[in-house]
């Protein structure tokens, strides 16, 4: 749209239309959850090791035993997995950390999941867990959520629709991202309560008998009620709340009424699915439930299971899917 050889005027109404209307984050999440009709969000972190044999073979006779050829087996496998599962969920969640260790082929690994999964119609999210202060939280979030100045040209990045966000640096590390949030109605999600045990050392922590869990949380939802979707009453604004721990989130639900929860912690980790009540709101929603290994490496679990992968994939979508239906 912005390409057109058009005039300058018309330019700029095209733009302001492209950013005054396209979707909201929350607006297409949830309409992907009514869809697919689960909160069902797969991660896609991909291990090397644990790839189908045949697909890594096929790269290490091409490209030897390289970051090319890592990345080739990535991207097969990542769109065979992509394909599998966008008919039966929303979402899609990547870890950076997993194709920054394959350095730059596996940041294009990265761009090219991420491009492959909207093209699919999923949401995308981005677990980069960003945070820092002026220029630098800005370059963040241009490079994932917003656009970045090419000589006097706003190109997008990597484009994705929402990513994760360390606070700990204070407000000021945030504001950039929720900024540019507003301007190209993409999401956050804000790290409150991680699913790792060794989350208590930090947020469990009191301050004036307030945990700093609990302290994110009301600066969280000082952002959600500034940035709330009018159509179905949430906030682009959300919160990293981890399944493993059912009864901080039924206080945190409380504090933060207006915002998503992305909820890792479901399969691998040991999270009990039967507490994703304390995560949802009275109208079923609030919650984003996440799972990678449980998922997409189920295949590894059953004997010859490299053979029908994609299809152990995909049962291993539906008995996530069932279960979730139970308490959801």
């Amino acid at each position: 749209m912005r390409r057109l050889s058009i005039g300058t005027s018309l330019k700029s109404i095209m733009l302001l239309w492209y950013t005054n209307f396209r979707p909201m984050f929350i607006q297409k999440l949830i309409e992907g959850i009514h869809a697919k009709k689960t909160p069902l969000c797969v991660g896609l972190d991909p291990r090397l090791e644990w790839l189908p044999k045949k697909i890594i073979d096929k790269c290490k006779n091409k490209y030897g035993a390289t970051l090319i050829s890592a990345s080739y087996a990535i991207i097969e496998f990542n769109r065979t997995i992509i394909d599998a599962i966008a008919p039966l969920v929303p979402a899609v969640k990547l870890q950076s950390a997993f194709y920054e260790q394959y350095g730059p082929a596996g940041m294009q690994t990265l761009l090219d999941s991420i491009i492959y999964a909207k093209k699919k119609g999923l949401v995308v999210i981005i677990d980069a867990k960003r945070g820092d202060i002026d220029s630098t939280a800005d370059a963040y979030a241009n490079a994932f959520l917003g656009e970045t100045d090419i000589f006097g040209k706003n190109k997008s990045c990597y484009d994705v629709d929402c990513m994760t966000v360390n606070p700990f640096l204070g407000k000021d590390s945030v504001r950039p991202f929720i900024d540019v949030c507003k301007k190209y109605g993409k999401g956050i999600f804000i790290l409150v309560k991680t699913s790792n045990r060794g989350s208590a050392d930090i947020q469990d922590q009191k301050v004036k008998g307030v945990t700093l869990s609990e302290k994110i949380a009301c600066m969280v939802d000082t952002y959600a009620k500034e940035n709330k979707e009018n159509k179905y009453g949430y906030s682009n604004i959300g919160a990293v709340v981890g399944l493993t721990f059912p009864q901080v989130a039924q206080k945190l639900r409380k504090l933060m009424p207006h915002s998503f929860f992305l909820v890792p912690g479901y399969g691998a980790q040991g999270g009990d699915i039967r507490g994703i009540k304390y995560f949802l709101n009275d109208d079923g929603l609030g919650a984003l439930i996440h799972s990678s290994r449980k998922i997409i490496y189920s295949y590894r679990e059953q004997k010859d299971g490299e053979e029908n992968y994609l299809t152990i994939v995909k049962n291993a979508v539906m008995r996530a899917k069932e279960e979730i239906r139970q308490y959801v």
